[in-house]
């Protein structure tokens, strides 16, 4: 799922170099039919989602005999409906939810798992998908790169684990990861973007072009946005509480401008497991994919005499104050025992977020104005998926309206 962007690109890519044992069975994009096109011809999926319908008319003109599912839901039907191990989601966004719900069934049966690169899923729907999947027996390995390295310093070493067919040993029965003894803390780690040290005054008249130059990482333009404001590692925080089982208070957020050391667990001895690599996504998506083993990859391991040192900081919650509303929103929606809170930042985040690169807003507008809505939300229960997605799609208009307030006033 999202196979045209970053993470899906860099899947194939994986795909291709061990294509003995992996196929790329299904493919989905929003309407990046071109690149779409060119993946058909090189790895003939029996499959294609395109929520653009006059793309999706495109594709079946040149592969009359493919399947293909068209519009909004394409990619939730294709998941529903195909026959596959492992589900990649790399969807941006919200629209990463219901194929994720959708595809439980499937992968139960088959004994599968989902390989999660799209955060937002358990932003907005983190106990109910973590619910079916705990029924179903469907384990979610994560994959971004601070939550794959939780998983890695939490999980037992698995016999066995060569490159090839012995390494495709697959996933437990039921659970999602298996704890390496008890854990006190989570430390996931940050760059801190390109704006680092800045204060707010600095920050007034960036960029979309300054916020997309990240300093070391390379990402969708959704993603580095979100990691220049923080509001990425907030929702990682959210997405950590679900992942692993832990309150927010025990997980915890630190700058760490080399981005070597991907994430931390603290255990109950004073012991700390740290999971180190270059910063290159390669590595969590092979492992995601190779799960349980490890195959070979082609990137290098960190020169530490070269780097010289590796340093840590405080976040400043306050300049980039979107990572400290995701943790009130999260430390609410833990009281409350609903995910209303962390629904509505999802939802009117990626709304601002999409505005700002659109130049309707400014840079700082996007955690101010989030902060005005989260004032304002009345918290409610939630319970299905049809009631996660209304609430997000007020928590959008909601945002829609203050910028068209302010644009008003202006």
């Amino acid at each position: 799922m999202g196979s045209t962007g970053s993470i899906g690109t860099q899947a194939l890519e994986f795909v291709r170099e061990n294509e003995r044992y992996l196929s790329a069975v299904c493919l989905a994009c929003k309407k990046n039919v071109d690149l779409l096109i060119r993946q058909i011809r090189e790895f003939h999926p029996e499959a294609v989602a395109v929520a653009d319908e006059e793309g999706a008319r495109r594709v079946r003109a040149l592969f009359p005999k493919l399947e293909v599912y068209s519009g909004e839901g394409a990619a939730a039907r294709l998941a529903a409906e195909q026959d596959y191990s492992v589900l990649l989601n790399a969807l941006v966004g919200i629209s990463g939810l219901r194929p994720t719900a959708a595809a439980m069934e499937t992968l139960s049966r088959n004994g599968g798992y989902i390989a999660l690169a799209n955060k937002e899923t358990l932003a907005a729907g983190g106990r109910l998908i973590t619910e079916m999947a705990w029924l179903g027996g469907v384990p979610i390995v994560p994959v971004d790169s601070e939550h794959g390295a939780v998983y890695q310093c939490m999980t037992p070493w698995p016999s066995g684990g060569e490159d090839g067919a012995e390494g495709m040993a697959g996933p437990p029965a039921v659970g999602n990861v298996p704890t390496a003894g008890p854990v006190s803390r989570l430390i996931l780690t940050a760059s801190g973007g390109p704006f680092r040290g800045r204060t707010r005054e600095e920050l007034v008249h960036v960029t979309v072009k300054d916020a997309l130059k990240h300093p070391n990482w390379d990402m969708g333009v959704k993603v580095t946005i979100d990691s220049a404001t923080l509001l990425n590692k907030g929702l990682e925080v959210i997405e950590a509480r679900w992942l692993f089982g832990l309150p927010s208070k025990q997980i915890e957020v630190l700058v760490h401008p080399q981005s070597i050391v991907h994430s931390m667990v603290c255990y109950t001895d004073g012991s700390v497991i740290a999971q180190l690599g270059v910063p290159d996504m390669k590595v969590p998506i092979a492992y995601a994919l190779a799960w349980p083993s490890r195959w070979t990859t082609n990137v290098p391991t960190p020169d530490f005499a070269a780097l010289g040192g590796l340093t840590f900081e405080e976040p400043d919650m306050e300049t980039f104050k979107c990572l400290r509303l995701a943790r009130e929103a999260l430390k609410q929606s833990d009281r409350l025992g609903s995910d209303n809170e962390t629904i509505v930042l999802n939802g009117a985040a990626e709304a601002l977020t999409t505005a700002f690169v659109e130049g309707r807003i400014g840079f700082l507008d996007i955690g101010d104005f989030l902060e005005a809505i989260m004032e304002q939300n009345a918290p409610r229960k939630t319970a299905d998926l049809e009631e996660i997605i209304g609430i997000d799609a007020e928590a959008r208009r909601s945002a829609e309206t203050l910028i068209a307030n302010r644009a008003r006033l202006v």
